[in-house]
């Protein structure tokens, strides 16, 4: 299993849902500007990040510009063709996506009821 990594940035680009092979398979591919501690504005670093199948529609909501963290796992590959030499691909495979000041605590807030609701018991035994 490969390892989990955590950026913040400005999306640069959104790239669009492209569909591979003839099983369904699909990809996203976007770009971030990274921002937060430790980056230097004056040396911007550009990140190319990925998406893959059900995951690709998180980006729907949002729109260049917007300061996003990321949660992405890192991993890679080789691959060699008939009498071509090995290659390394390495890619940045996002999973979540959250708009920079949301709590990352893994916990999504819950809204509150609409009135009416605050009084509900909800003792049904399943």
């Amino acid at each position: 299993m490969s390892k989990s990594f955590e950026i913040q940035g400005v999306i640069h680009s959104i790239g669009q849902t492209t569909e591979y092979g003839s099983n369904g398979f699909t990809k996203r591919e976007f770009v971030i500007k990274l921002s937060g501690e430790g980056e230097n504005p004056a040396y911007p670093n550009y990140v190319a990040l990925e998406l893959i199948k059900d995951k690709c529609a998180i980006m729907d909501s949002y729109k260049i510009g917007d300061e996003i963290n990321v949660r992405f796992n890192l991993s890679g590959r080789l691959w060699q063709g008939p009498g071509k030499p090995e290659r390394c691909f390495t890619s940045l495979q996002a999973w979540k996506v959250d708009p920079v000041g949301r709590e990352q605590n893994g916990n999504d807030e819950v809204p509150e009821p609409p009135d009416g609701f605050a009084d509900y018991n909800d003792d049904i035994p399943f």
